[in-house]
């Protein structure tokens, strides 16, 4: 793509991302922001990632020998080339997880029989595959699930059984994805994965013996599952970090994409003007490769229509090899630095920009922040609040008790004026004209040492592997472009070329035997289930947060 072509792309997206943004405040505003219907039908969606082809890559010696430590496209080309087949990899997974998951506590639902059954399908399937044919996920429990329940962790979907799938669901399940079961969750997607009383559930894979350190929310469950080779990969969804977040706590690859690009159809919502679908993976590939699936228009969505095309995701997480070694990019980048951004780590994120540096095509830029940058991005953050409480104004009437240790967000929505909405959607019109006619005019992608510019603002977001700092993943924050996911994954994949970072994964913890649980994750009917409707009214006995603590982190 030459600099004129390149150009004229990033000016027309972003006038339609302009346009975009004011449609999907309007929205909010004239009634958009409503609950689906558990009874409505699921929107006709073409099916995600027609067409999509696999890069034949080089499987490591250590995913031939444990299928589980295999990426998902590295478990794809075994299955291509007849080395592995679908049901041998779910039955390892589902022996991890009835062995380790009472540890994790990753899982809120396990769909095992079902999963078996869609794997044996897959290994009959003759002719034209899906991409994903074959390949086990797990699901955020605020996702629809046709026949599996679905909670969002929360005292008021604790009977919620979903008459269809979320168009993301249908679009994974649609190009051959299996459903191992509902990643465990925060709350109504507010903090880290705890019972709705505030009692903590998940750990971070890389210390299941401690549960304070931080595995980040609200996708902890879907992120623990796939660090914890208990899933090939996950998809989260993300209002204030909640993708990329548990991504740098766990070494993953997390990318938010812009607003829009994947829907949101069928997912139990926070907020209409920032909730994003998007993966939690090992790698640059591996989120290319849902992502792909996931994105394009939804006539469930109106946040997914009109935008620019998905552009080829996997060409740009192929990272490039240079004649005399290392990678290079395919187009000329410019990564801005922000005078913070080594921030507590850094060690870690000065060996970063020094292996950055060394990829031919890279150039490392300073940036400065306006003065008025911690204004725009704190002052105004708590306009999302409204946004989460009005489709919920029926159960803060009915029984507040039904919010949990979440209650006090919610009731912060309704403390906030309209007027104040008001000058903070002025507000945040004025930050995007910062941010891409300022902040990113000399750049084409940012560090990021904080979610919430580009969450607000739902430009694209990836987290992804950078080291460690005392035992425990390090990850960072690059933010691009609207509808430019495909430079972040670029950068990445170069980035992941010449480091190991990503392919490090955790130590198992201790358990009780292997046999014992094996039969469990195999014998049950519908699920292997970490959080039942008793589970979910039970107090439990771990450390808790308190209201104010899940008010204070609440995405």
């Amino acid at each position: 793509m030459s600099d004129a072509l390149g150009g004229t792309r990033r000016a027309l997206n972003r006038r339609t991302f302009l346009a975009s943004s004011a449609a999907v405040t309007g929205a909010a505003v004239a009634g958009g922001v409503l609950l689906p219907s558990p009874a409505a039908a699921a929107p006709a969606a073409a099916a995600g990632g027609a067409g999509l082809t696999l890069p034949d890559i080089e499987v490591r010696d250590a995913a031939r020998k444990d299928p589980t430590e295999a990426t998902l496209a590295e478990a794809a080309v075994l299955m291509r080339q007849r080395k592995l087949t679908s049901v041998t990899l779910v039955e390892a997974y589902l022996d991890r997880i009835g062995t380790f998951d009472s540890v994790y506590q990753a899982y809120a639902e396990v769909t095992g029989d079902r999963a078996l059954a869609a794997a044996r399908t897959a290994d009959r399937r003759t002719g034209r595959r899906g991409v994903l044919n074959g390949i086990p996920l797990c699901i955020k429990d605020n996702y629809f699930t046709k026949d599996v329940p679905t909670r969002a962790n929360s005292y008021i979907f604790e009977d919620f059984v979903p008459e269809y799938d979320a168009t993301a669901v249908a679009r994974l399940t649609g190009a051959g994805g299996i459903v191992l079961g509902k990643g465990q969750m925060g709350p109504l997607a507010t903090t880290r994965a705890t019972l709705p009383n505030g009692t903590v559930t998940t750990v971070n894979a890389w210390t299941p013996d401690d549960p304070a350190v931080d595995p980040g929310g609200s996708s902890t469950g879907p992120a623990c599952a796939v660090a914890a080779r208990m899933a090939s990969s996950s998809i989260g969804t993300q209002t204030g970090g909640s993708i990329v977040l548990p991504a740098n706590r766990q070494n993953l690859t997390g990318l938010k994409p812009t607003l829009g690009r994947a829907s949101v159809y069928g997912v139990i919502p926070l907020s209409y003007t920032r909730d994003h679908s998007g993966p939690l993976a090992r790698d640059a590939m591996d989120a290319a490769l849902m992502l792909s699936v996931l994105a394009g228009p939804d006539p469930g969505d109106p946040r997914t229509l009109g935008l620019p095309d998905v552009p080829d995701l996997v060409r740009a997480a192929t990272p490039v090899i240079a004649r005399r070694g290392g990678a290079q990019m395919r187009h000329a980048t410019r990564i801005g630095v922000p005078a913070d951004f080594l921030g507590t780590d850094g060690d870690v994120r000065r060996a970063l920009l020094d292996r950055l540096d060394g990829i031919s095509g890279v150039t490392l830029v300073d940036v400065a922040y306006p003065a008025d940058w911690s204004l725009l991005t704190s002052g105004f953050n708590a306009a999302r609040l409204p946004e989460r409480t009005e489709p919920f104004r029926y159960w803060l009437r009915e029984d507040p008790r039904k919010f949990g240790v979440s209650l006090l967000s919610w009731l912060q929505g309704l403390m906030l004026s309209g007027d104040e909405w008001i000058t903070a959607q002025r507000a945040k019109n004025h930050l995007l004209r910062e941010v891409l006619d300022t902040v990113m005019n000399d750049c084409d992608v940012l560090f990021q040492t904080d979610v919430v510019p580009f969450d607000l603002l739902g430009l694209p977001l990836i987290g992804f592997p950078a080291g460690f700092v005392d035992g425990v993943p390090s990850g960072v924050l690059l933010g691009g472009q609207p509808y430019e996911e495909d430079r972040l994954l670029e950068v990445v994949a170069a980035y992941q070329a010449v480091t190991d970072w990503h392919t490090r994964r955790p130590a198992d913890p201790a358990t009780p035997s292997k046999s014992t649980s094996k039969s469990t994750s195999k014998s049950t009917s519908k699920s292997t289930s970490t959080m039942s409707k008793s589970a979910v009214r039970a107090a439990g006995t771990g450390p808790r947060l308190t209201a104010e603590e899940a008010a204070e982190l609440s995405a």
